[in-house]
């Protein structure tokens, strides 16, 4: 951990806060070899839409490393390193063949487990391409999802199938990646930050969560078997709204709906979105996942408001979202020396404990996953009727927090929500 920059007690002492500490490279750097990189590369990872391979390789960069994508013309999925064993060329120029990708510079063959099929131009009694394999990591695809393992092939998995895959009376659908140019620690921790709804998405002309300032909620953090749940729990007259939403490890999370307004909820309803937070490098992300709705409904296209660049400067200046708070944390590396935690930072500590728990963990070759499907997950929100206010407002917030985790507690107990 960095050295703490200093506290300041007086006005105008920028003077004396000028050094920058060290960012938390156990949490934030993520390539090879390093603590987070190996623990991350314990899980599959959602790298690219299926429906981007077609007829030519796509380049890609994760956690560090440069690769290449590609669908051959058996429908095969590859997943190799970027640079030709031959002599360097880029893959991401290569030709896609009925079985693998062909270097575009002397023809060489490889299959998609890295096998070299062909070596053109090599004797015909050489033995080089049945002693050497090209790097390859295992690929799975799921509901037009490619993940892959970039882990130790002896730890590699099962792949996880989370019970929000296939809710019923629901569609899923693959999202579009969004990039996000800072470390992937900080895009995640915004996941446990139920605070942020109330502030960041009230600002004028957000379409997001809207929410009166002096009618905060009651907010509170648990375990769950996968990760961590935050529960942001909210009266309106009698009745009590509890929204619970999911950290699974270790980069994953699940928010349930928020656009209906209490008086329209009827029922439990499950996450509207699952997104892993997937490390181009230290300081990019990709955001890439799931969304779905009900049948019936119209699936959410795009980001949504404020989740990337896309919008001018001038206008992010006025209404500022998530992916302008979270990028601008230090210019996309959080130094965590620098930053003086609140109560409303329980959930980020929290997480960032519990990943850094995983991390040594995973040094100590002890990482656990999510190795038995389906994979129970928390997040939903629901309206419990007839609890009427206590006597006294204090009374009345622990009331709302013992209701919050007895919803909580049942669902872990369930292994998934229940009326």
């Amino acid at each position: 951990m960095s050295q703490r920059a200093p506290f300041l007690h007086a006005g105008y002492a920028a003077y004396h806060h000028r050094e920058r500490p060290a960012e938390d490279a156990e949490l934030a750097h993520v390539g090879p070899g390093t603590p987070c990189g190996e623990y991350l590369r314990r899980f599959w990872q959602p790298v690219v839409l299926l429906d981007e391979l077609c007829d030519l390789p796509r380049r890609l960069r994760i956690m560090g490393e440069d690769l290449v994508a590609f669908r051959d013309k058996r429908g095969a999925i590859g997943l190799l390193e970027l640079h030709c064993p031959h002599r360097g060329t880029s893959l991401e120029f290569g030709l896609i063949s009925e079985s693998g990708i062909r270097c575009c510079y002397h023809g060489w063959l490889f299959d998609v487990d890295g096998t070299i099929l062909e070596t053109p131009g090599e004797p015909p009694d050489s033995t080089l391409k049945g002693r050497l394999f090209h790097g390859a990591y295992p690929v799975h695809e799921h509901r037009g999802l490619v993940f892959a393992y970039m882990g130790p092939p002896d730890k590699q998995p099962e792949f996880p199938i989370f019970d929000t895959f296939d809710l019923p009376g629901h569609r899923l659908m693959a999202r579009s990646p969004t990039l996000w140019e800072c470390n992937w620690l900080q895009v995640k921790e915004n996941s446990m930050d139920p605070a942020h709804l109330a502030f960041l998405h009230t600002l004028p002309g957000s379409d997001g969560f809207t929410q009166d300032l002096k009618a905060l909620g009651e907010w509170d953090w648990m375990e769950t078997p996968i990760g961590m749940v935050y529960i942001d729990t909210r009266r309106q007259g009698n009745q009590v709204w509890v929204r619970v939403a999911d950290f699974i490890l270790p980069n994953i999370h699940q928010f349930p709906p928020n656009a209906d307004p209490m008086a329209q909820r009827n029922s439990i309803n499950r996450p509207q979105a699952t997104t892993w937070a997937v490390p181009i490098d230290d300081t990019q992300t990709m955001q890439i996942g799931y969304y779905r709705a009900p049948e019936g409904k119209e699936m959410r296209r795009g980001a949504g408001f404020g989740q990337d660049a896309s919008r001018s400067y001038e206008e992010r200046q006025r209404v500022p979202g998530d992916y302008d708070a979270q990028v601008s944390i230090h210019n996309g590396m959080a130094r965590h020396a620098l930053e003086h935690l609140a109560a409303t930072d329980r959930g980020v500590i929290m997480m960032r404990n519990m990943i850094r728990r995983g991390i040594r963990a995973a040094g100590n070759g002890e990482v656990s996953t999510h190795n038995r499907n389906p994979v129970s997950t928390f997040g939903h929100d629901r309206v419990i009727s007839g609890i009427a206010p206590a006597a006294s407002p204090e009374e009345d917030r622990q009331l709302l927090r013992e209701i919050a985790r007895k919803v909580v507690t049942e669902a872990i107990r369930n292994g998934h929500p229940a009326a």
